[in-house]
């Protein structure tokens, strides 16, 4: 069948007027700049390490040993054992960073780092390293430490420190507590308290689906900090994260009353809510539904840019379209647009989960020669091996591993061990045995395991077929007198069962 999104129907209505809004006198600034997309605070080494980004992996790791160590069985304290064996180490926010990375179980042992690092000559705190120390207590959700980090850090801590806060408020569900903390932050923390803060709050809240706590606070601070056209985009996408597409128009249907239009992001939010209801309601009216939000996007004259084509692309490839998201990808240029490296990984992913093996081989080729190699990056290989593993095409996983390291990316223990697995699986131990050699060369820390062969791809002994030997002309003639007497007793009328015997 092939994909619909090409030739538009007499355009149906997408907005529901029958609703009133606060918002209807103040809206959208077409000139605000876009919200910038939140920051990611998981470390990623260069894949071409140097000798210096080695030696500091080893102090990291040498720093995270001393702080899991068990204080109770230690005679020095930790500030003593950190002067003693790292005096002569002059502290980098990626260092910090590293070790608290590599540290997850020290719990509040990190505190105490992080004073000895204030402590140390010739090193001042700054914004990002307070982001690092804050990002990590607030993964254990420990936000009273935060509390007095903020505090000893007032006058230091800005707009990364700030995101950390509100990220991991939102993240531990304490939606409330994150809008409480941007009332008081300028008081309390010396933060500043403008619109950027406010998107900032808004999009954690809609991205994690708190759309009804962000609607309900951008409503309150309406008089201060009026709606644009970035924070109306924020809620209908909240909105739509949170599956609720009644609601999303509802808000659209508000927008449309107070003479404004909607941009193109939150028609890629309906567009994907859209998508995803019908994924998991009824996967066969996917492309018509989406096909009804792209004609009202062109009605209002709204362009469709490069992420519509990936949320259709995206939610085709769930339902095992590939072709159809193919044959969409090749058509991208009549709108105007061009595929990014999102849109090649999607189909890349696509292709070999459905064991297209050559396609997706030649789209890794065209990703590449698009100018998009740098996205092919540790993280990508690993998800190709998953998905190659998974369908059991472990010959090709091992072709796309080396083409791994030929770009000189460094594999991790997770790729080491999910190829080692499925070899052992595959009746291969001695290419396993060879793999694991290879990581502890490049000093990776894999440990041996057991893994389990599938007795699918047990070889099965062969079983010798025995030839049948020449009857001798005795034999012959005793089964020919067994077969004769079975014909003989067949004819014989048989008792019936339960008669009754006679006297």
């Amino acid at each position: 069948m092939k994909p619909h999104f090409l030739s538009p129907p007499p355009p149906p209505s997408l907005l529901n007027r029958s609703s009133i809004s606060p918002f209807q006198h103040h809206f959208f600034n077409p000139l605000s700049p876009s919200y910038p997309s939140s920051r990611n605070f998981s470390s990623s080494t260069s894949n071409r390490k140097d000798k210096h980004l080695q030696e500091t992996e080893q102090i990291a790791q040498a720093i995270s040993t001393e702080l899991l160590k068990d204080a109770a069985a230690e005679s020095l304290s930790l500030n003593q054992r950190l002067d003693l064996h790292f005096s002569h180490i002059r502290p980098t926010p990626s260092l910090i960073l590293q070790v608290l990375n590599q540290s997850n179980d020290a719990g509040r042992t990190a505190l105490g780092f992080h004073q000895w690092i204030s402590s140390r000559p010739g090193f001042k705190h700054n914004d990002e390293t307070f982001s690092y120390v804050v990002d990590y207590f607030g993964r254990r959700k420990d936000f009273k430490v935060i509390h007095d980090i903020l505090i000893d850090g007032r006058g230091i801590t800005g707009p990364k420190t700030l995101e950390s806060c509100i990220d991991r408020l939102v993240r531990a569900g304490r939606e409330t507590q994150a809008v409480s903390f941007f009332e008081k932050m300028e008081k309390e923390y010396g933060f500043v308290r403008d619109r950027q803060s406010l998107k900032m709050v808004v999009s954690a809240l809609c991205d994690n689906g708190f759309a009804s706590c962000a609607e309900k606070m951008v409503k309150n601070l309406a008089h201060e900090f009026f709606p644009d056209e970035t924070i109306c985009d924020l809620l209908i996408k909240g909105w739509c994260v949170d599956g609720k597409l009644d609601e999303a128009r509802r808000l659209a249907g508000e927008i449309y009353r107070g003479g404004f239009e909607l941009g193109t992001n939150a028609y890629n939010s309906i567009l994907d809510c859209v998508c995803k209801l019908c994924r998991r309601k009824d996967p066969f009216r996917l492309q018509s539904e989406a096909e009804k939000v792209l004609v009202d996007m062109d009605f209002a004259g709204v362009p469709r840019n490069v992420e519509t084509f990936n949320v259709l692309i995206n939610n085709l490839c769930k339902i095992r379209k590939t072709e159809d998201a193919v044959k969409l990808f090749e058509r991208m240029g009549e709108w105007g647009c061009s595929p990014n490296s999102e849109t090649h990984l999607i189909l890349i992913k696509s292709l070999y989960q459905a064991a297209r093996i050559g396609e997706g081989d030649e789209m890794i080729d065209r990703m590449k020669s698009a100018g998009f190699g740098n996205a092919l990056d540790r993280k990508a290989y690993y998800e190709f091996l998953k998905i190659l593993c998974g369908i059991e095409r472990i010959d090709h996983a091992m072709k796309v591993f080396t083409k791994m390291k030929s770009d000189g990316f460094v594999p991790g223990i997770k790729s080491y061990e999910l190829l080692m697995g499925k070899l052992c699986a595959h009746g291969q131990p001695n290419r396993a045995n060879s793999l694991f050699n290879e990581a502890k060369k490049k000093g990776v820390p894999v440990v041996p395991k057991v893994y389990k062969l599938d007795p699918r791809f047990s070889k099965k002994p062969k079983v010798k077929k025995t030839e049948k030997k020449r009857e001798t002309l005795p034999e012959k003639m005793a089964r020919k007198r067994k077969t004769l007497k079975k014909l003989r007793l067949s004819f014989v009328k048989k008792p019936k069962k339960m008669m009754r015997r006679a006297f």
